[in-house]
C-alpha cells in the first residue's frame, strides 16, 4: 500500500510538535508550491519516512522551520545528518526557531543544535501564530555558524514575518520591542 510521501512526513509533524508549532494539513501542503520552500526527507530501507526537514531559501540565509525524526527511532544520529547535509548545501548562514530554555528537553534541543555550531540569540522574538484561534509563541532564534547582530537580526525577523508567516512590519514593531 503506498502512503504519499507528504503523508508520512506530516504524521511524524503531528507526532513531534504542539499543534500550535505547525499548520494545519492543507496549508502546509501548499507550501511545496513555494519555490523557497525545501522539504528534505531520510528514508529507510522499505522507502518510508523516517525524517524530515523542512526549510526556506533566502537571499542573505537559510531558514529551518521544522526538524523531526519519527519518535520510535530517535537518539539515531538522523537528525544530525539531515542537518549537516543542509548547512552544507550552501555558505549562507542558517537560523531557526526554538522554544525558550524552560524545561529539560528544550534546553536538550538547544544543546542539540549548539553541538552543531549553532548560536543562541538573545534579541527579543515572537512567532506569529500559525493557526486560527492559536497565539504567537515566544521563541529564541539560533544562528549559524556566528550570532547575529542587532541589523542583522531584523533584516532576518522581517524576512521570516513576511514570507513565512504572511505578516507585517507591524506585526514586527508591536510583538518585538
Amino acid at each position: 500500500m503506498f502512503i504519499n510521501p507528504f503523508d508520512q512526513v506530516f504524521a511524524i509533524m503531528k507526532q513531534s510538535f504542539p499543534e500550535s508549532e505547525y499548520r494545519e494539513y492543507a496549508h502546509q501542503k501548499r507550501l511545496l508550491a513555494n519555490p523557497r520552500y525545501r522539504l528534505i526527507t531520510e528514508k529507510n530501507e522499505q522507502n518510508v519516512v523516517i525524517g524530515f526537514l523542512a526549510g526556506w531559501e533566502f537571499e542573505k540565509f537559510r531558514y529551518i522551520e521544522n526538524i523531526a525524526v519519527s519518535p520510535t527511532i530517535r537518539g539515531g544520529g538522523i537528525g544530525r545528518r539531515m542537518m549537516e547535509r543542509f548547512i552544507k548545501k550552501s555558505d549562507k548562514p542558517v537560523v531557526l526557531e526554538v522554544e525558550l530554555p524552560e524545561d529539560d528537553l528544550k534546553r536538550r534541543r538547544i544543546g542539540f543544535y549548539k553541538r552543531l555550531g549553532f548560536h543562541l540569540e538573545d534579541h527579543v522574538y515572537v512567532q506569529p501564530a500559525l493557526r486560527e484561534g492559536h497565539r504567537a509563541l515566544p521563541l529564541q532564534i539560533m544562528s549559524y555558524p556566528a550570532p547575529l547582530n542587532s541589523s542583522e537580526f531584523e533584516m532576518v525577523r522581517n524576512v521570516l514575518y513576511k514570507e513565512v508567516y504572511g505578516v507585517s512590519d507591524s506585526y514586527a514593531y508591536a510583538f518585538n520591542r
